[in-house]
């Protein structure tokens, strides 16, 4: 295992800059996840670390040693793509042997790699198989088994999920979590699908137009971002983020929306909210849902009468896209309760978990 450190590192092609002064440190044996929309400089950054792109300014250092101008070859590192990239015409063990031939590692020592790379893998029924033969699930095993052999002190995954469907993307992401259990080295992986990012990393760097926006442990994020764009990304289905104004009444702050809607902020030792302030309030769809009755101790201020307009019905639980007084919000219902669309509903909005975002600077403010 080895730790990662970026420092100050700028990315430009020609006299546009993608990367824009990326600071990070990544321990040693620690999975860490860059999630971002596309073209946002994640890959840039993966692909400077392997050493396939050329640093414009600022070090990258591994276990303290700047790697700048070190060869790819020489820098301890093994790269997964997102286009599996096997030979055709080879068998799953010369695929996943072939860089250690190159190397001229020894025959021995090639065989045991291999085998027991496999067995990690469950491939070792399927060594003497050729790509066209396996599953997309089995060819991604293969990909990674390749990097495994050469026993790197750092692996790199650019989007190895991509291609696969969705339950193998499903099974993948669990097979990739026990993989990092037993193979022990640190590894930054590179997705656009928040979900992967939620699921498998220790700590995930979120970033946006070549910056981070936030990096934290997944529950982390999910509780507290830091600015709308993070609140927006990280969940699914997104918060919810509708624009309002602060107001004081009697000492206490509501939020006052453009229909009429009022709802009451409560007490937060730590908030930054001033009266007449515009705002984005944050609030995520399971701290909007159905008053059955059972919310006997919320207070009645935090229950607003809402009209389905739309019923996303997913197995065990339901999104139902609502009309709040002019509002436009999405709350969620467990799944077996029967929604319609035009049904007046009661609902409870948990405001223990309500965000509130400065308008103007888009970051957190309460």
């Amino acid at each position: 295992m080895a730790d990662v450190t970026l420092k100050s590192v700028v990315k430009r092609f020609g006299k546009v800059e993608v990367v824009h002064g990326v600071d990070l440190e990544i321990e040693g044996n620690e999975f860490v996840v860059l999630v971002g929309p596309s073209g946002c400089g994640k890959s840039t950054i993966l692909r400077m670390i392997a050493g396939l792109e050329k640093i414009t300014e600022g070090d990258i250092l591994i276990d303290g040693k700047v790697i700048n101008d070190v060869a790819p070859k020489d820098r301890g590192i093994a790269m997964v793509f997102q286009n599996y990239a096997l030979y055709p015409h080879m068998n799953v063990f010369d695929n996943m042997s072939f860089g250690l031939k190159i190397s001229k590692t020894p025959k021995d020592e090639i065989e045991k790699r291999v085998k027991e790379t496999a067995e990690i893998l469950e491939l070792q029924d399927l060594l003497h198989r050729k790509p066209f033969e396996l599953s997309g699930g089995q060819r991604q095993r293969v990909a990674m088994g390749r990097a495994m052999v050469r026993k790197p002190s750092i692996f790199l995954f650019d989007e190895p999920l991509s291609n696969l469907d969705a339950k193998l993307r499903t099974q993948m992401r669990t097979e990739m979590k026990l993989l990092h259990q037993k193979v022990k080295s640190t590894i930054i992986y590179v997705t656009h699908d928040q979900v992967e990012a939620m699921t498998l990393a220790d700590r995930i760097v979120v970033m946006n137009d070549g910056y981070i926006e936030q990096v934290g442990g997944p529950i982390d994020l999910f509780e507290n971002p830091s600015n709308i764009f993070v609140a927006g990304f990280i969940g699914s289905p997104p918060m919810n983020l509708t624009p309002a104004r602060v107001d004081s009444t009697g000492g206490n702050f509501e939020l006052n929306f453009s229909g009429g809607l009022r709802i009451p902020i409560p007490e937060k030792p730590d908030s930054r909210i001033r009266n007449g302030m515009e705002v984005i309030m944050g609030l995520r769809t399971e701290d909007l849902t159905i008053d059955n009755g059972d919310h006997a101790n919320m207070p009645e201020e935090w229950k607003v009468q809402g009209i389905v307009e739309v019923v996303e019905p997913l197995g065990g639980e339901t999104n139902m896209h609502m009309d709040i007084q002019g509002v436009k919000l999405t709350a969620r219902s467990e799944g077996r309760r029967i929604i319609n669309v035009g049904e007046e509903i009661s609902l409870a909005l948990n405001l223990e978990h309500l965000h509130i975002f400065d308008a103007e600077s888009t970051s957190s403010i309460y």
